[in-house]
């Protein structure tokens, strides 16, 4: 990809017209590699570096380039001097015994690069993300994934009116579902989450078929952070 190209990809207009995404640092060009011998097409991948990292240890193409051209193309205040220019993962067929985790429109970045941390970091759940969600290519959660944004089957713009056609059984999560602790919460197919503020209208719900859990607390706040309910959520399904 050319340079001119690639520093519009801070916008998401321009990510999704070139459906690729920026990644800055060594840590997350180290995982990008790794993802890359299972993925071949992120070995499409265009690594720009200011003159300080021109011998980088790399398989991809390097372009090196100016401080000043560095600046442009980060998102943040203090470059790293390393940015990738990605293409966006090809679609992943569902696999035998995987889970779905459905977020209905996440806003919160750092929330989003954490769940997809979780779920890579237990294996075997594929990502849907519903319209109006946060971009997942957004390069805060990039940043806050770690690199696990390449390791995770990741659909967006899912319809939540599409469920019930794909996955026999779907799980939300409610304050007055039954206990996450009473068994059976690892037997569906997909598991369905609000937004922050929100949640997911009941009569949304109620569409998707979804049979309501709860995680039980001390009644001292009104509700966990959605990346906490997630994480919580997933080790139960995988202990």
């Amino acid at each position: 990809m050319k340079f001119d190209d690639a520093r519009k990809l801070n916008q998401k207009k321009y990510r999704t017209l070139h459906r690729h995404f920026l990644v800055e640092g060594e840590h997350l060009l180290q995982e990008l590699e790794k993802a890359a011998l299972t993925q071949p097409r992120l070995k499409q991948s265009t690594v720009f570096v200011t003159e300080r990292f021109a011998g980088v240890a790399t398989s991809l193409p390097v372009q090196v380039i100016s401080e000043k051209q560095m600046k442009q193309i980060s998102g943040t205040q203090t470059p790293q001097g390393i940015i990738a220019a990605v293409p966006f993962p090809e679609k992943r067929p569902p696999q035998t015994g995987e889970k779905a985790i459905y977020l209905y429109e996440v806003q919160d970045p750092g929330n989003l690069g954490t769940i997809i941390r979780t779920l890579v970091w237990f294996g075997g759940f594929r990502l849907l993300l519903s319209p109006n969600s946060v971009d997942p290519y957004n390069d805060k959660v990039v940043r806050s994934s770690m690199g696990a944004i390449f390791h995770v089957p990741l659909e967006t713009e899912v319809d939540l009116a599409t469920l019930p056609e794909r996955f026999p059984r779907t799980a939300c999560l409610d304050m007055q579902g039954q206990p996450l602790s009473s068994g059976g919460f690892d037997g569906y197919d997909c598991y369905l989450f609000g937004n922050e503020a929100r949640g997911v209208p009941g009569d949304a719900l109620q569409a998707a078929g979804a049979e309501a859990w709860t995680i039980p607390g001390s009644g001292l706040i009104e509700s966990l952070n959605l990346a906490s309910a997630v994480n919580l959520s997933v080790w139960e399904i995988k202990r």
